[in-house]
């Protein structure tokens, strides 16, 4: 019993870094417009990542628990290294101020540490290929409904002058930004969530279908909402101005796009991240203005953390879950 307390443990330290280190995505537009400071932003997305676990189904959860790697060999072993690769992942990333994906440092871990364990056979290829082929659509996803309802917006507002739009728009981001809060806060902490569930029926303390208990589901909403509390300020930055200058009407079209994008997958129950997502939509936002206003560099570097992020996590897994099998 002691050592599933410290899995749930280190799971719930996963989703407080989740939170810390996907901060920015909640909030990096609207301090960026300057429509809520830092610290407030942070307590707006706080509460709107905690509110989600009354809003979503478990979609996510089932796919992180039985839809990467095969129910029948998940161990405490296999969890923990799995943890391990994405937290170290996570911090390392977040020290160089480089937005990555903590749901794909999970998946990657899960996915490096069954590899070691069993190999191929030990996986689950529907919801892999699933998860692999989101990591291509939602960053498009959010690029194309940020250009489409840039395009509404700017035919609209072209008119009206400037100070009335921005006004407009300062509290219409109010909204836009709780909005995706509240899909990050739906879609990521299902993925503690469903590590926890995986790890109490790996240890027969529960059965029978694949359920999550509401306590799990608190206590992830809560950790990764103190997470966000804490804030990732480091990316902050990079997201909220270094990819192209935001303006408030720029800003309310990132997170609308990223939003809807996030409710979307949720509802399909798939892992996406978040950071994909909202990195997609300001790019949609830059090319609605013009593709030169877009720093193609910065945004090149951030793709090569996508691809590295999955085989990079998985690595870490597999040799600590080699580590850990050699001096048992």
């Amino acid at each position: 019993m002691e050592i599933v307390i410290i899995i749930i443990l280190i799971a719930l330290v996963f989703d407080f870094i989740n939170g810390f280190h996907d901060a920015a995505n909640s909030i990096a537009t609207i301090v960026s417009t300057r429509v809520l400071t830092p610290r407030v932003a942070v307590i707006w997305a706080a509460f709107f990542n905690f509110v989600a676990a009354f809003v979503f189904g478990l979609h996510v959860a089932r796919t992180i628990g039985k839809g990467i790697v095969n129910p029948s060999v998940i161990t405490n072993q296999l969890i923990f290294a799995a943890l391990f690769g994405a937290i170290v992942w996570g911090i390392i990333t977040w020290w160089k101020g480089i937005p990555s994906s903590s749901s794909h440092a999970l998946i990657g871990g899960l996915i490096g540490a069954a590899l070691v364990k069993g190999g191929l056979s030990f996986l689950v290829y529907s919801g892999i290929y699933k998860t692999i082929l989101f990591i291509i659509l939602s960053p498009l996803m959010g690029f194309l409904f940020a250009v489409i309802i840039g395009n509404i917006l700017f035919t609209v507002f072209g008119r009206v002058k400037t100070s009335k739009a921005n006004k407009f728009f300062r509290r219409a981001q109010l909204f836009s930004a709780a909005a995706f809060s509240l899909g990050h806060g739906g879609n990521d902490a299902q993925k503690t969530m469903g590590i926890i569930t995986a790890a109490l029926f790996a240890n027969g303390i529960l059965k029978g279908n694949f359920h999550v208990p509401l306590w799990v589901i608190l206590a992830s909403n809560g950790a990764i909402a103190l997470g966000t509390l804490f804030g990732g300020y480091r990316i902050v930055k990079t997201m909220g101005s270094k990819i192209t200058k935001l303006k408030p009407v720029g800003g309310f079209i990132a997170e609308s796009a990223g939003a809807i994008s996030i409710f979307t997958a949720s509802f399909l129950g798939v892992p996406v991240s978040t950071t994909h997502t909202i990195t997609g939509s300001i790019v949609g936002v830059g090319a609605t203005k013009r593709f030169s206003s877009i720093r193609w560099s910065i945004a090149s570097k951030i793709v090569w953390a996508w691809i590295l992020t999955i085989p990079a996590s998985a690595l870490i897994s597999g040799i600590v879950y080699l580590a850990i099998d050699l001096v048992r």
